[in-house]
């Protein structure tokens, strides 16, 4: 048996450099993410903020990011275009990560976590933009690649930013040395942070001093980051260069459009310019009329799926600390600690096997696989809630079955449209809003109701994600018929004289 399918190694030797540097622009965009809830703390004392103020810069982060996931589609009309945004954006990450060490204010640290989450969002959109328009049907093998490098860059920044975490407290004040925060204190808050997101009053009981000497070293592990991410911006440069489509080349065809412009672009318009653009673009009245209602639901289907499934793994990134060192678990803090790095680690694990799976099974076979392993394990984690064995092995396998579902999601929903609609900048954004979105709600349902809603939480949504999946396959089925039954017509009305 073959460990991969000779037209898929063909079509990846075809676009290699292309399929590569989108990969790379992915590993930017997973450093980027995972750095802050470790470093946060000592980002605190680096502002000689409250941990109320700095909290924030999560919110400033994901919002932007979002707003970065809805514009980003503005810039595919050209693969100069696309390109030339991707080598911006890598390339503002590399300078976000160089001036955090001289952001004094949390209004500076903000304001630049910001403008780090729009180039972020600006990346999530056209990498898996650009993967798709090249690869079409065979596009699921290397949108399962392409999160795997999320992981995988998540993985990374916290490794390098853990040698320079204060162990101590990072603020020295004059008048106070026997109130000051243990390193227990400090590596509770600090596991408390390390999801994707927080909620303030979780945090709001933890008072650190705001007044001294900051002697955070941080900034090392910050320029470290920026450092390791300048080779990405530089291989989209290179890119660019291979492609000619720097200024300096003559005017001549490129080498993507000389081999591929007659076979998927014969008439010299095609399908690449009418359909991927930003969400806004989407809601364009004159490219809408005409459409079956299959066509908007199917959208509205595929990105509900979605804005489920990425805020089950943004919640439960955020939150699995607290449930674990609160009752009935109790769990230390450092043994607590180390499930958010399972969850990570599981999922990235999770995206590198479902590489080869992919190509083996059809998308629809791999999200069923997924969802049903998602509700099945969240049913157990909730018959189990008082094993504290039993919610690592959990952890696990909830990051291995919902590591697939959104390139799953893209690769299979682009199919069912035919690669003609708006379905990624669609579902790209829609997976930004429900990161940010669930976070809040099961952030709030978790306060007011207590620790073991944290787990009802993500089983309802499981099984909401679930019923949304079943009826896209409903959806699906209408649609084919209607498209078949549209055919047909087309054909008897154009009879020979």
């Amino acid at each position: 048996m073959k460990l991969v399918d000779e037209r898929i190694w063909t079509l990846f030797k075809r676009h290699w450099q292309n399929t590569l540097t989108y990969w790379s622009v992915f590993f930017s965009f997973g450093l980027c993410i995972a750095f802050l809830g470790p470093t946060i703390l000592d980002l605190r004392c680096q502002t000689q903020s409250t941990l109320q103020q700095i909290t924030w810069v999560f919110f400033s982060q994901q919002f932007f990011l979002l707003l970065g996931s809805s514009l980003g589609g503005l810039f595919k009309r050209t693969l100069l275009c696309s390109l030339s945004a991707l080598c911006s954006c890598t390339l503002i990450i590399s300078l976000v990560f160089a001036i955090i060490p001289l952001c004094h204010h949390v209004t500076m640290l903000s304001v630049a976590m910001a403008i780090a989450g729009l180039a972020m969002g600006v990346i999530d959109t056209i990498a898996n933009l650009q993967l798709v328009k090249l690869y079409q049907k065979d596009s699921a093998v290397f949108l399962q690649v392409l999160h795997f490098f999320i992981g995988l860059g998540a993985l990374v920044s916290p490794l390098v930013a853990d040698p320079f975490l204060a162990d101590d407290s990072c603020v020295l004040g004059a008048n106070w040395t026997a109130n000051s925060s243990s390193s227990s204190d400090l590596q509770h808050l600090r596991s408390t942070l390390a999801g994707k997101g927080t909620v303030l009053h979780n945090i709001s009981q933890y008072p650190l001093h705001t007044e001294g000497v900051s002697v955070t070293r941080v900034s090392y592990a910050f320029w470290i980051m920026a450092f390791i991410n300048l080779p990405v911006p530089a291989a989209v440069f290179a890119l660019m260069y291979h492609e000619r489509l720097l200024p300096c080349f003559s005017p001549s065809p490129r080498l993507l459009d000389r081999d591929s412009l007659s076979s998927r672009n014969p008439t010299g318009s095609g399908v690449d310019d009418q359909g991927h653009g930003s969400v806004f673009a989407c809601c364009n009245p004159a490219k809408l009329r005409g459409r079956p209602p299959t066509f908007f639901t199917l959208h509205i289907l595929g990105g509900a799926i979605l804005f489920i499934t990425d805020g089950i793994i943004g919640s439960y990134a955020g939150f699995v600390y607290t449930y674990a060192v609160t009752p009935p678990l109790s769990m230390g803090h450092k043994t607590a600690g180390c499930l958010d790095s399972v969850f990570w680690a599981s999922i990235t694990a999770g995206r590198l096997a479902f590489i080869y799976l992919s190509y083996r099974f059809t998308a629809a076979r791999l999200l069923t696989f997924s969802l049903v392993g998602v509700i099945l394990v969240q049913c157990m984690m909730l018959i189990l809630y008082y094993s504290g064995v039993f919610l690592f092995i959990g952890t696990c396998v909830l990051g291995l079955c919902i590591s697939s579902v959104f390139p799953c999601v893209l690769a299979f929903t682009e199919d069912i449209l035919d690669y003609k609609g708006c379905a990624t900048a669609v579902l790209v954004t829609s997976a930004s809003t429900g990161e940010m979105v669930l976070q809040v709600l099961v952030g709030s349902v978790i306060h007011s109701r207590g620790s073991y809603s944290f787990l009802l939480c993500g089983m309802i949504a499981s099984c909401i994600g679930f019923s949304l999946f079943l009826l896209l396959l409903l959806v699906q089925r209408i649609h084919r018929n209607c498209q078949t039954d549209a055919s047909k017509d087309t054909v008897m009305t154009e009879k020979p004289k």
